[in-house]
């Protein structure tokens, strides 16, 4: 029941994000836009982002400045460093290929950045540039997945210490050395601590198997 009440609670979170009039226009939730009219640039649902995410068919960059891109992004996007010039910064993620596909996003339906970018890029002679407008306050509110780059993990831990960490290394493993306070959810225990992330006792959760697995 629990779970089902999260769901519910996770849906409203996402529509009280979007405009009433990008959920009226779409199919579903996940096909929505904002639908704004006179843009320069093309606007992607979030159903179009996984298909990208999976096919590799865009390069997706995140436009919000380095210290919000750390602590979660959207899998495989890329962050501009060039604080003086991002149009520079861009040409040299794509080595100068102004014909790559490019889908800029940032922090939600109502900020600018991903915008201003975009309009630039396409002055610069970019023929390929859309936008995921809806951003990443969207895509976690529907529950995409995001990644932190080491550094916002060692803020996280260290500071705001607003995650749960989980071991996804064997129980064996676990007990010889993990980070303190970590959960583990190896196979032997994956279906009790999965209920306890549906029902709520575990929240905030991030997986640390990409600093502790064996590759």
């Amino acid at each position: 029941m629990k779970s089902v009440v999260r769901l519910f609670a996770i849906v409203a979170l996402a529509l009280a994000l979007l405009p009433r009039d990008a959920v009226a226009q779409a199919n579903s939730i996940f096909q929505a836009t904002l639908a704004e009219t006179n843009q320069k640039t093309e606007e992607v649902s979030t159903e179009q982002i996984r298909r990208i995410l999976i096919d590799g068919s865009a390069l997706i960059v995140d436009t919000r400045a380095r210290a919000e891109y750390v602590a979660g992004h959207i899998p495989g996007a890329r962050v501009l460093d060039n604080a003086s010039s991002q149009v520079v910064a861009v040409e040299r993620l794509v080595n100068g290929d102004k014909s790559k596909s490019l889908v800029l996003y940032c922090n939600g339906p109502y900020c600018g950045q991903s915008k201003r970018l975009s309009d630039q890029l396409v002055t610069a002679g970019f023929a390929n540039v859309r936008r995921y407008q809806l951003g990443i306050p969207v895509w976690r509110a529907l529950g995409g997945p995001t990644e932190i780059e080491l550094e916002g993990i060692i803020r996280i831990f260290k500071v705001d210490r607003t995650a749960v960490f989980i071991d996804a290394r064997s129980a064996e493993e676990f007990k010889k050395s993990s980070l303190p306070g970590a959960r583990n959810l190896a196979i032997e225990n994956v279906n009790a601590t999965v209920q306890k992330l549906a029902a709520g006792e575990i929240q905030n959760a991030s997986s640390i198997c990409g600093l502790l697995c064996p590759r």
